[in-house]
């Protein structure tokens, strides 16, 4: 029965009415404040894992797997083809040439990555031929000098299937008359449109007519597709073994891991900032209990008085400690969730009620805002913030336990 005396009173304190009503509203307070930081924390970070789907989803979906490259050129591409496509865990390969470039028409002035591909090949190692809204990407012909781009840079520059356009390389050719830039009529025949960056960057020739125009006799390298994207790195380290050191070798987390890595960054420092919210609320409990000890003293000596040890007094404050901390953990967490489930459905209706687009397509490549939940999140928020509320009841219950009962009579 002693056992259980800590964990009655505890509890008992916790939904007891004050004589003093400063410490029912800390009480209240920092029950609140919890209850506010875990559910903001798991909003934030379900809100955040849904940006990383999204651009795991959008930019991986058209950046190869792997990619590998051989300077000056790989001269014979078939051949390094069909001993990649070999290795265990390789998809496809298909061969490219990568270069900067200007574009213009109308007087409209853009820059981008123009690259040659062979469309039959480019089509088993990216999903571009599965997101054509104009056009396909079978009508690059060698010869023709066609050119697929993505739909927001057509639309900047006012573009329509059939059009003119001027490409210039940024490489410069010494003739008698002087220092020139090539340049190039290339006429409209696509437009993709994959709901990422390479929308208004990425512009697609035939690997030929690149050859001729950008004055390359072979290929820059290979684009490679994996079983796996996740697995893409032992994949491509197992080629690069096996091809040896005349060639370079990446995968998609060398080129755009910083990416991620920027996202996991934000990820950590967001959530250390909103963190500060249940640190306060967990101040807020050992405020309420250091003001409760001073307003129990004569309750803590009649205890002490009847039996019960420093310890037992110790666990009775702990327990009235960590009841508000579970509490207020348990609405928030309860509250969030449910948030973080139906942010989506909550923020399309508010914009159709209100008729704002928060999230302009054009800008941001996303019509609505993106939420995960990953039940690891939550539990990590809980048992930080139950920790910290924990935490906080150790300095008062030691103060309460070092209550003498002689002394805390003595003027009662």
């Amino acid at each position: 029965m002693l056992k259980n005396i800590p964990l009655y009173i505890g509890l008992r304190y916790t939904r007891a009415k004050r004589r003093n009503q400063f410490i029912s509203f800390i009480s209240a307070f920092s029950l609140i404040g919890m209850a506010l930081g875990v559910m903001a924390l798991i909003i934030v970070l379900s809100v955040m894992n849904g940006f990383d789907r999204e651009m795991k989803e959008r930019i991986l979906n058209v950046v190869p797997h792997g990619f590998i490259d051989q300077q000056p050129r790989v001269k014979d591409w078939r051949a390094l083809a069909g001993k990649v496509n070999a290795q265990p865990g390789v998809v496809a390969s298909a061969p490219y040439i990568q270069s900067s470039a200007m574009l213009t028409y109308a007087g409209g002035v853009e820059a981008i990555e123009l690259q040659g591909i062979d469309p039959d090949m480019e089509a088993k190692v990216s999903v571009v031929d599965q997101h054509m809204i104009v056009g396909d990407l079978a009508q690059l012909q060698p010869g023709e000098y066609g050119i697929v781009m993505g739909r927001i840079l057509a639309s900047r520059l006012l573009l329509a299937p059939g059009d003119k356009i001027r490409v210039t390389s940024p490489e410069i050719n010494m003739t008698p008359m002087g220092a020139f830039t090539r340049s190039r009529n290339f006429t409209l025949v696509g437009v993709f449109e994959v709901g990422a960056q390479v929308d208004s960057t990425l512009a697609l020739i035939h690997l030929s007519d690149a050859q001729k125009f950008l004055r390359q006799p072979g290929v820059q390298g290979l684009h490679v597709k994996t079983e796996n994207l996740y697995s893409a790195g032992l994949i491509m380290n197992q080629v690069r073994s096996n091809l040896g050191d005349d060639f370079s070798v990446k995968d998609w987390s060398q080129t755009q891991g910083s990416l991620f890595q920027a996202v996991k960054m934000e990820k950590i420092v967001v959530g250390s900032l909103l963190m500060i919210i249940i640190a306060v609320a967990a101040f807020n409990i050992v405020s309420s209990l250091v003001l409760m000890v001073a307003d129990k003293r004569s309750d803590i000596a009649v205890l002490r008085t009847l039996g019960l040890n420093a310890r037992q007094v110790m666990a009775i404050f702990i327990v009235q400690g960590s009841a508000v901390g579970f509490i207020g953990t348990f609405i928030g967490a309860i509250i969030g969730c449910l948030a973080a489930l139906t942010l989506p459905s909550i923020m399309s209706g508010l914009e159709s009620l209100l008729g704002l687009q928060v999230f302009d397509p054009d800008v941001y490549f996303i019509a609505q805002l993106p939420s995960v939940l990953l039940w690891q999140d939550v539990a990590v928020i809980c048992g930080i913030a139950l920790g910290l509320s924990f935490l906080a009841t150790l300095y008062p219950a030691y103060r309460a336990a070092q209550i003498e009962p002689a002394e805390a009579l003595r003027y009662e």
